[in-house]
């Protein structure tokens, strides 16, 4: 059960010495509670209260960190639905490849897999691992295909495989890249654990059923190694789907710790459609980490896209930096435009700006990352305020044109922005970024 803030606050010295960040100790409790704090910022907190709280202040799904500088964060998930508050770390996307692929083959594909990059609203988007599966008897050649895979594209791998030696050899030729070894059975997760520790590496366990992988997970997290990802057995997308919400909600609301893990799923079908379907679910629904069969742009784009629309924290719009951005190769005489410094909105409107042919400066002031009528609406987007910005930027002292386009949905500031600009004409454009080329080409080159 979960501790309130007051019987946190019980276990705490009660200095009040604010050195926490907090201004008092109840206030950090609070904060504890609700785990939006670390323990460890109380320097004054004893060994009795590191130990009761150190385990209840854990988020109910254990993090786990991946890669060589730990970057790659898996889990600290605290909800069941982003809108509660925000989901912590994304489903991480891996490619795989086989110790059986021509070595041609595979060298070009781990190649692909290293400079593949997707970029959308200012972020640059990368495969996340690469998985190596053993198909074949030769170990060596296994264990070979592993190093080649981390020499390469220098990500955390998911090493998959049968023999439990070849698993266990090819962790120790990749010490210190933090990978995560797959367990092919629940006997060969106990046995694959003394690996996973010497060598840095989490481990994914497996068992026939839910209550199988639940007694494991306990079992070996009682045995002292518990950077573990659990590997459900499903025969079907609605099985799938049902269990990985049983584990998230059995986690989050009963506090059930062998269930508080990331999840590994391996998608083996190479059909497109069913395997983009398969991800997507994996994606919606918790999914740790989700193994592609192949490395598809065409698969990649939709899915990467998926996921940042899903774990884009709902609280904190992704923003671009407000300043004067140069569209084209503008000149001093070049067309002002004006929008918000929402993300979504500043690369659309500038993309279209582009597409018209034509160079230009994109004002785009401060709005907290809101849309255009939204900041409209919160006092974030007004006449004044647009003006201050111009002429705070020094926009009038390096163009000599005086004319500037404000969305069309907000015709209505044009006065007050012709009052905060004087001498400047504003021109009402269009509603929709993608009349900008029509718009440009009637009023601005007519």
């Amino acid at each position: 059960m979960a501790l309130t803030g007051l019987q946190i606050q019980k276990l705490l010295p009660k200095t009040n010495c604010k050195e926490c960040g907090s201004n008092t100790c109840l206030a950090f409790a609070m904060k504890l509670a609700a785990k939006k704090a670390d323990l460890a910022e109380c320097p004054y907190a004893s060994a009795e209260a590191k130990q009761i709280l150190g385990a209840a202040s854990e988020p109910p799904v254990r993090e786990i960190t991946l890669g060589p500088d730990k970057a790659l964060k898996l889990g600290a998930e605290t909800v069941l639905y982003r809108h509660e508050k925000t989901f912590a770390h994304q489903t991480a996307l891996a490619i795989n490849v086989n110790d059986t692929d021509a070595p041609d083959a595979r060298a070009a594909a781990l190649k692909a897999i290293r400079d593949y990059t997707l970029v959308r609203v200012g972020e640059t988007l990368i495969v996340d691992l690469v998985a190596v599966t053993q198909k074949g008897a030769d170990g060596a050649a296994f264990v070979a295909a592993a190093k080649q895979a981390w020499e390469t594209v220098k990500r955390p791998l998911v090493l998959c495989g049968a023999d439990v030696a070849a698993i266990t050899a090819a962790a120790a030729a990749v010490k210190g890249s933090g990978s995560v070894l797959v367990a092919p059975s629940a006997e060969a997760s106990e046995a694959l654990v003394a690996a996973a520790k010497e060598n840095g590496h989490a481990l994914a366990i497996t068992a026939p059923d839910l209550d199988g992988l639940v007694v494991l997970a306990a079992k070996i997290k009682q045995g002292g190694f518990n950077d573990l990802i659990l590997r459900f057995q499903t025969h079907s997308l609605a099985e799938s789907f049902q269990t990985n919400a049983i584990a998230r909600r059995t986690a989050l609301k009963d506090n059930y710790k062998p269930l508080g893990y990331p999840s590994l799923h391996v998608i083996e079908t190479t059909d497109l459609l069913a395997g983009t379907t398969e991800a997507s679910v994996e994606i919606c629904k918790y999914g740790g980490i989700c193994v592609l069969p192949q490395l598809d742009p065409a698969q990649l784009a939709p899915l990467m896209t998926l996921r940042m629309n899903i774990y884009t924290d709902p609280q904190k719009p992704i923003q671009v930096e407000p300043k004067i951005y140069p569209i084209g190769e503008p000149k001093a005489d070049s067309p002002v435009f004006v929008t918000t410094n929402f993300s979504l909105t500043y690369f659309i409107v500038s993309g279209e700006i582009e597409n018209s042919g034509t160079s230009a400066w994109l004002v785009v002031p401060e709005c907290e990352g809101m849309s255009v009528l939204t900041s409209w609406a919160a006092g974030k987007f007004s006449g004044a305020m647009i003006g201050k910005f111009i002429k705070e930027s020094g926009l009038e002292q390096q163009v000599t044109t005086r004319q500037i386009v404000i969305p069309g949905y907000v015709a209505q500031i044009s006065g007050e922005l012709e009052e905060a600009l004087p001498g400047w004409k504003v021109l009402v454009g269009p509603q929709e970024a993608a009349d900008i080329e029509s718009f440009v080409k009637a009023r601005l080159k007519g």
